[in-house]
């Protein structure tokens, strides 16, 4: 996908942000649309259908947070790419973020050409998942379908957030596999971000809640691995 195919939306209510942020990007080529608000966002995600979408925590009437769950409930935005970029850094914070389907998480101030360099990281995802091919595996009650980023158990469909999908389809694909958590890192989340232990521990917990407890176990201070 070339860069003038490649929407991204930005989401803070402070004009300062959407004008610097998005004249740094558009200079590398980006088709940039904006909102200034949770409830904007939503409006704009549905109209422009962008493929990444950069949010601010904190705005009036709606919140990034309460925003990014709201898409993730969307079927034809599922896929996207959410990462916030807020001068709120605390744990807590990033856990909720990550909690309601975030795929990075970003501090403020950040200089220009690092953010460039962050959103190409994020983007390189794209460029992945259209190289990989249609498959679709079973494992016991399980069917994923990796084109379609689909689960169905038990003939119940189950949605889920891109990175919990891709952290599911990735223990799935060879269970009873422990895999540590620097090869979970590298594969989901690649070396370009930078991201702790305990992102893949809120994953972990979402997918417990949503698939079943039973199907993944922790080996402590390893890693993780999925049985039936």
């Amino acid at each position: 996908m070339k860069k003038k195919d490649i929407k991204i939306l930005l989401v803070d209510d402070e004009p300062d942000i959407l004008e610097i942020v998005g004249y740094n990007l558009s200079q590398e080529g980006y088709n940039i649309v904006t909102a200034s608000n949770g409830k904007e966002a939503i409006a704009m995600a549905k109209k422009e259908l962008p493929q990444l979408i950069i949010m601010d925590v904190m705005m009036p009437e709606m919140d990034g947070i309460e925003a990014c769950e709201n898409i993730r409930k969307i079927p034809e935005l599922n896929n996207i790419i959410i990462t916030f970029l807020t001068a709120r850094s605390e744990d807590y914070s990033q856990v909720a973020g990550f909690e309601a389907g975030a795929d990075d998480y970003i501090s403020k101030p950040i200089k220009p050409k690092l953010l460039v360099s962050k959103v190409k990281a994020l983007l390189r995802r794209l460029k992945s998942d259209e190289n990989k091919n249609p498959e679709t595996i079973t494992v016991g009650p399980i069917i994923i379908n990796r084109e379609e980023y689909k689960i169905i158990k038990d003939e119940i469909e189950i949605v889920l957030p891109r990175k919990e999908f891709e952290l599911f389809y990735l223990l799935a694909s060879k269970p009873g596999k422990v895999f540590k958590r620097e090869e979970i890192l590298d594969k989901i989340w690649g070396n370009d971000v930078i991201v702790g232990g305990r992102t893949i521990d809120v994953h972990i917990r979402k997918l417990r809640e949503k698939i079943g407890d039973d199907y993944f176990k922790t080996t402590k201070g390893v890693g993780y691995k999925f049985e039936l």
